[in-house]
């Protein structure tokens, strides 16, 4: 069978005049000869509603019952999806994940998909049928339904395009590809025709919404290509794969940035072997995650000051859990809520000198002040004020001319 997988984001569905348009996307396949296994999101803004019914109903609402919730958007959409299809004399149903079943671990929320049981999707795809299949959830070993966090449904369309060996996985989004950096702070931005596996997990690691990372890195291991594309617009999209399959010239592919990031530094942590274990040990147990760090020990090198960032949705409650923290002793805790980083991204750099100081010298004729610095082999990421971030991407996409 010649399998294609279409998985449709929260804006594709966002409406029934946009769900009959992504009928008739899945029809242009069928005529194509192509078998369509149908993933979809949640409509848009569904999601978030139901977050914020949780809320309404406590404060400590069950992690079990919260991803049971959320799971209730992507049943509607793909229902709706597939009484269209039917309508418009075709044979397709509704599939979630308990009924075909999508095993997942790891915790609610976080889940990861290992194993999708397909032998009755492949009987109904046989029979001529469109399973339209509810994204970004699965079943756990005790039966209960689980989430796999935000942009999940690309990551259950990855694992359909493995696990039933499909030719094709294109992802349709409200955006017609992978762009430079993002079009809206730097309307020169352009289009990636091509991009590799490794350069797009670290865009959107480092804040490129166009893809959830975990995604990326599925796709990656099961050397999976996918194809990003507009639900709106019928424009050739973005190919993510393998890095040999890609000439490109450009030593950076990409200029990613996040304002999502809060600073926290503590001061006078009492040196000694383990303490940044005992630090960020509670952070993990709270599935909070920390991105930059950097330690300064002191000339006495009794004491440190330890600086990371967090997302700023964890600022409470990490600050609640370092202060109830009994195993480390620290003479302040300093937050800056208004920081945003900056990021460099390409496979190019790892054969280029002098890609660092490019950057660092860009910015600083710009005054910018870098606040903490990170890297990877293909990736240099800064910390800069949220105030300066417009102008750091911009003067950044120009340095390493992505703008022509």
């Amino acid at each position: 069978m010649k399998i294609v997988v279409l998985k449709f984001g929260g804006t594709s569905v966002g409406s029934i005049d946009r769900i009959k348009n992504v009928a008739k996307i899945v029809i242009s396949y069928l005529k194509k000869r192509y078998k369509v296994v149908v993933v979809s999101s949640a409509m848009s803004g569904e999601t978030n509603r139901l977050v914020k019914l949780t809320k309404k109903i406590s404060k400590n609402f069950p992690p079990s019952e919260y991803d049971t919730v959320l799971a209730t958007g992507e049943q509607v959409a793909c229902s709706l999806i597939a009484g269209r299809l039917n309508e418009q004399g075709h044979l397709a149903r509704s599939w979630q994940s308990w009924q075909i079943p999508i095993f997942t671990i790891g915790n609610y929320s976080h889940s990861r998909i290992v194993k999708i049981n397909k032998k009755n999707i492949l009987n109904f795809l046989r029979k001529g049928g469109i399973p339209v299949v509810t994204g970004f959830q699965g079943i756990n070993f005790e039966n209960r339904i689980t989430t796999t966090g935000r942009g999940g449904s690309d990551a259950s369309a990855i694992m359909f395009a493995k696990f039933l060996k499909a030719e094709k996985c294109i992802i349709y989004t409200d955006v017609d590809g992978i762009y430079t950096t993002d079009p809206r702070i730097v309307p020169k931005a352009k289009k990636i025709q091509k991009i590799s596996y490794e350069e797009m997990l670290e865009m959107a690691s480092l804040g490129a919404k166009v893809m959830q990372p975990h995604s990326i890195q599925d796709a990656r291991l099961n050397r999976i290509d996918i194809e990003v594309k507009s639900t709106f617009k019928n424009l050739k999209g973005s190919l993510i794969t393998k890095k040999r399959n890609i000439s490109n010239k450009n030593i950076i592919r990409g200029v990613s940035f996040t304002k999502n990031d809060a600073k926290i530094t503590l001061i006078g942590v009492k040196d000694r072997p383990g303490v940044a274990a005992k630090i960020f040990e509670p952070l993990f147990r709270n599935s909070i995650n920390v991105d930059m760090v950097v330690q300064n020990i002191s000339s006495s090198k009794k004491e440190t000051d330890l600086t990371f960032t967090i997302q700023s949705d964890d600022l409470s409650k990490t600050e609640k859990l370092l202060k109830k923290n009994k195993k480390v002793q620290f003479n302040n805790i300093i937050i800056d809520k208004k920081v945003s980083k900056v990021s460099i991204v390409g496979v190019g750099m790892i054969t280029t000198p002098g890609v660092t100081f490019r950057m660092f010298n860009a910015l600083a004729k710009k005054n910018i002040n870098i606040l903490v610095i990170s890297t990877s082999e293909i990736k240099i990421s800064v910390l800069v004020d949220r105030k300066n971030l417009k102008k750091a991407v911009d003067v950044l996409h120009k340095e390493f001319k992505l703008d022509y």
